[in-house]
């Protein structure tokens, strides 16, 4: 069908030029015309495409009569109404065979879908194959049979289909996708890195996915360099190359006494001093020989009961070390041999400590890169795992330290963090609220890393909830705050402070039963020495203090209004933030708070000044604080004579991302031209009548 429009278009084309030359003036050129179109009458004609029958022997003695005849025909031809129902015609043909093609070619690309469900991927691709025999443009057949070929090992035609679908779609993602991998396969890594990147530029929302399949583009082509050098070293003689398969012969000799094996294992993890002894290992079939060993693991399952178990264990954990560390394909490697992952879990609760310590040294080096993390993610039992973990933190504080590095790790992974929630109070925090209410010389060095990662675990929303409606942390968290503020285990305030923020930003009835004693304490820090106890203490005020009306009346009456101010005079940017919004709370629910701020800072020129900071946090705070004061009496008449006017109406005025700093300089305004309305005079001259009336959709 379509040869046929295309010769149908063309025959057009010589029509319309056959016509010009008709219409010309010049009789020569007409005549040329007229046997150029008997010549075309009769290839027409020949094909059987026109059934107009012309007597082509006629001699032509009347030339104007012959021009006159051959226009006729052709402008009958070419007319537009007789041309537009030939097309018509034509395109509804191809709409009707176009919407069966369409139909015929889904059906097999779902046979195909089928087939590759099924593990058929040959099948996968005779379906697709016959789709698209069917209907050549459609872009799925293509990134399907290009996936089905990857599986097939099939690479380059792979590639050719994801250059097919790019010319249906040049922004197909699977396109893309399918290509890098096809890529990577075949080792063309430059490529392979386009492709991903190509996505990123197209679909920046992907950043996550690309990053993945850039990183194991890194991996492919690190492991493929690292063999290639580990190969010619061995092809040379290198001393250390050819060691290390005849190590691994008499490793591999069966049913000796452990001690052998353990003076082999020892002597092989001192022959690996680099990336390229690692590598050598790993092609020398290292992995599968240890690990096959039936002796080392009995030893490793700690079954062994035969002298030298423990020393054969400990030594196979170091080699696991020397040969995994900072190479990513041993590792790989490694924790998916059969049994690793059990193993490694399980003598984490050796009775041996050397064993418990190796063991955690292996599992730290995984838990420094995040394909180590990762690998730890999705192939150890992440319950019994947290739960050994959490023994050798209360066991001793080398391992306690060392588990704790392993855990801070895995805490800064997402899924981690999702696949713990469920464990998360019944593992994590029991042990945590114990080392809280009893520190002690010893754990107070491990406390900074456990708050770390109770802290880091809380970055996901449902475990911070959790945390945050349990009584248990509370009271807890209280109970270490007052043993850190009244002794010397100062090193934990700082950061427990810190977590009692975090988790106290989250709506919680649990606090309110320890906000008082909490509140009271933070107002003693007010005063310390250190200046980042000071910010953390008027931080966690902010958030407990709006939780608790008691609470603010009772560190009101101890004073905390003048040590606020004292502190907004000349805190940093961060400690003005908590000091002013603790200032905003205390002054919304109590009055003294407000009569306090009016006495001690006069004319209000500490807020004053903070209403023409860049912090809008700082601002709407502050204006909120004036707004509360002017119910003071005479606050108002106070600022007479001020420039309290011109900020305010600033501020109400102005663009900020914050609408709340815009609505709390527009109530205090209001409020100071009401109270004193000898401000209004000022408001007037500024034309501020006109900002407040349209700043009454924010208030309302």
């Amino acid at each position: 069908m379509e040869e046929d429009l295309e010769k149908f278009l063309k025959n057009v084309d010589q029509i319309s030029e056959l016509v010009k030359e008709f219409n010309t003036s010049d009789v020569k050129s007409q005549e040329k015309a007229v046997e150029r179109a008997d010549r075309f009458l009769a290839s027409l004609n020949d094909e059987e495409t026109c059934k107009t029958r012309l007597n082509r022997t006629v001699i032509n003695n009347k030339p104007s009569h012959a021009i006159g005849s051959a226009v006729s025909i052709f402008t009958c031809f070419v007319s537009k109404e007789n041309f537009m129902k030939f097309l018509e015609k034509d395109a509804e043909e191809r709409r009707r065979r176009r919407k069966i093609q369409e139909v015929q070619a889904n059906a097999l690309k779902e046979k195909g879908n089928e087939a590759f469900a099924q593990g058929d991927y040959e099948k996968a691709v005779k379906f697709y194959t016959e789709g698209l025999q069917q209907q050549r443009d459609m872009q799925a057949l293509y990134t399907n049979r290009a996936q089905a070929l990857i599986k097939l090992r099939r690479y380059k035609e792979a590639i050719s289909d994801c250059e097919w679908a790019l010319r249906c779609n040049e922004k197909c993602i699977k396109a893309y996708v399918h290509m890098g991998r096809s890529h990577l396969a075949l080792k063309n890594y430059s490529e392979s890195r386009m492709c991903f990147q190509k996505i990123l530029d197209l679909e920046p929302e992907r950043e996550t996915m690309v990053k993945d399949y850039l990183t194991k583009v890194d991996l492919e082509e690190n492991k493929d360099s690292q063999e290639k050098t580990a190969w010619e070293e061995f092809e040379k003689g290198e001393e250390k190359a050819t060691v290390m398969p005849q190590l691994l012969e008499k490793l591999d000799r069966p049913n000796e006494m452990p001690l052998y094996y353990c003076g082999g294992v020892k002597l092989l993890s001192q022959t690996i001093t680099d990336s390229t002894g690692q590598t050598l290992f790993r092609l020398n079939n290292g992995f599968s020989i240890v690990n096959g060993n039936n002796v080392v693991r009995r030893c490793l399952s700690q079954n062994a009961g035969e002298p030298y178990s423990e020393e054969l264990c400990v030594s196979v954990l170091k080699l696991w070390r020397v040969i995994c560390n900072g190479n990513d394909e041993n590792q790989q490697m490694l924790i998916r041999c059969s049994n690793t992952s059990e193993h490694l879990v399980q003598l984490l609760i050796s009775q041996t400590e050397e064993v418990q310590l190796e063991c955690l040294a292996l599992l730290v080096s995984y838990s420094q890169t995040q394909l180590g993390r990762r690998l730890m993610i999705e192939n150890l039992n992440l319950s019994t795992f947290v739960e050994n973990l959490m023994s050798c933190i209360s066991t001793d504080i080398n391992l306690a330290l060392t588990a704790l590095t392993i855990l801070e790790g895995l805490a800064s992974e997402n899924k981690f963090r999702s696949q713990s929630r469920e464990i998360f109070t019944t593992l994590f925090v029991p042990p945590f609220e114990s080392f809280l209410k009893n520190i002690t010389e010893s754990n107070q060095r491990v406390l900074p890393s456990f708050i770390s990662v109770i802290g880091t675990m809380a970055l996901d929303d449902v475990i911070r909830r959790k945390v945050a409606n349990m009584k248990e942390f509370w009271e807890a968290s209280f109970t270490a705050m007052e043993q850190c503020t009244c002794c010397e285990y100062r090193i934990v305030l700082y950061p427990l402070l810190g977590l009692m923020i975090n988790i106290s930003s989250n709506p919680s009835l649990a606090v309110q039963d320890y906000a008082d004693g909490i509140c009271s304490g933070c107002l003693n820090l007010l005063s310390d020495c250190e200046g980042g106890i000071i910010t953390r203490a008027a931080g966690l005020l902010s958030t407990v203090l709006i939780k608790s009306q008691d609470a603010t009346q009772n560190v009101v009456e101890k004073g905390i209004v003048k040590k606020l101010l004292r502190l907004l005079k000349g805190a940093g940017q961060t400690t003005s933030r908590y000091s002013i919004k603790t200032l905003a709370v205390c002054t919304a629910s109590s009055q003294q708070a407000c009569e306090e701020l009016v006495m001690h800072d006069k004319r209000l020129q500490t807020l004053r000044k903070l209403l023409g900071s860049n912090d809008e946090l700082v601002v709407g705070n502050a204006a909120l604080c004036l707004g509360h004061c002017l119910a003071v009496q005479g606050a108002a008449a106070s600022l007479l004579g001020t420039d309290i006017v011109m900020p305010l109406l600033r501020h109400a005025a102005g663009d900020t991302k914050r609408s709340a700093v815009q609505q709390n300089a527009a109530i205090a305004l209001g409020k100071l031209c009401k109270t004193e309305p000898r401000h209004m005079v000022k408001l007037r001259e500024l034309h501020g009548l006109e900002i407040l009336h349209s700043c009454m959709k924010l208030i309302t």
